[in-house]
């Protein structure tokens, strides 16, 4: 059973005449009136009742024929399906995001994108970076973006921005007034992280080693935005990314104060598989990354 003799015994049925079946697929009507015997050989069932200048489907002919017909509309939407997957900015693609760059990041890059690719919308999934590795190893997004270190057996990585570190401390702080903050300088109780398991966290820890004292109790937090308000409130201090305090993120209740140089940064990238067969939608998020517009990040695209 071929398709081909599928939509021989579909013309034949609407036809209902040899020749003006044949002429509709393009064979001689011997070629066709040969298929159409041959797969009811196969099948062991005669399709069609032939007189003397009539056809018409039998009745198990008709079921048979509604079932092909069924089978070669499937067969054009994977042809459709096909086409489409030749414009490789057509269509979602999954996007992987880490918690501390998604809300920041996100509003703006969509924007752009839709610039560069209307036709291709972002299926976000935000998690943490083990997961986004994981995912991404398996399939179940296109691309991360996340702050290196990231390494993974057949992954690829870009960069695309530096962010720098700042020091946030609530309005009365005793260092409400400083204009730099050193890396060594933030210690004590008062700190505030995220909990454990996050990349963000690393990387204050690894720029202000102090932190992390055995004299030192940390308290923590489950969100960026949590951490903000736990300082807004006079619960302590903290360092976050520079995006997470720009407009509408900041607010008259904390005071942003830069790191003395060199000051701590991360550096965000992209990630995807090294066989990712759309490799047209990484250069349209690349330029979407340069068209940015924010003092935040220092674009490295």
């Amino acid at each position: 059973m071929t398709l081909t003799e599928l939509r021989y015994i579909v013309a034949l049925a609407q036809e209902s005449n040899f020749s003006r079946a044949a002429e509709r697929c393009s064979v001689s009507q011997p070629t066709l009136s040969v298929a159409i015997a041959r797969l009811e050989d196969e099948l062991g069932v005669q399709l069609f009742e032939r007189g003397k200048g009539f056809v018409s489907p039998s009745l198990v002919g008709s079921q048979v024929v509604a079932q092909a017909q069924t089978a070669l509309d499937e067969v054009e939407r994977i042809r459709q399906i096909a086409l489409r997957g030749r414009d490789q900015l057509e269509g979602a693609l999954r996007l992987g995001v880490i918690h501390t760059i998604g809300p920041y990041l996100l509003p703006r890059l969509i924007h752009a994108l839709k610039e560069v690719a209307p036709n291709m919308p972002l299926v976000i999934e935000e998690n943490m970076t083990a997961n986004l590795a994981d995912m991404l190893r398996d399939n179940d997004i296109d691309v991360a973006i996340l702050a290196l270190p990231f390494n993974l057996p057949g992954v690829l990585t870009r960069s695309l921005y530096d962010e720098l570190f700042k020091v946030i401390v609530p309005i009365g702080h005793p260092w409400e007034s400083r204009e730099r903050i050193a890396p060594e300088e933030v210690a004590g109780d008062e700190v505030l992280l995220l909990k454990a398991g996050n990349c963000f966290r690393d990387q204050v820890l690894d720029a202000c080693p102090q932190v992390s004292s055995p004299e030192t109790d940390v308290r923590l937090g489950h969100s960026i935005g949590t951490i903000r308000c736990m300082v807004a409130s006079g619960l302590g201090v903290s360092v976050l990314p520079e995006s997470a305090l720009q407009h509408p993120y900041n607010n008259d209740m904390i005071r942003v104060i830069p790191f003395t140089e060199p000051q701590p940064s991360r550096r965000v990238a992209l990630a995807w598989r090294v066989g990712f067969v759309r490799p047209k939608a990484i250069d349209a998020l690349l330029a979407a990354v340069r068209g940015l517009d924010s003092p935040a990040y220092q674009l490295l695209v």
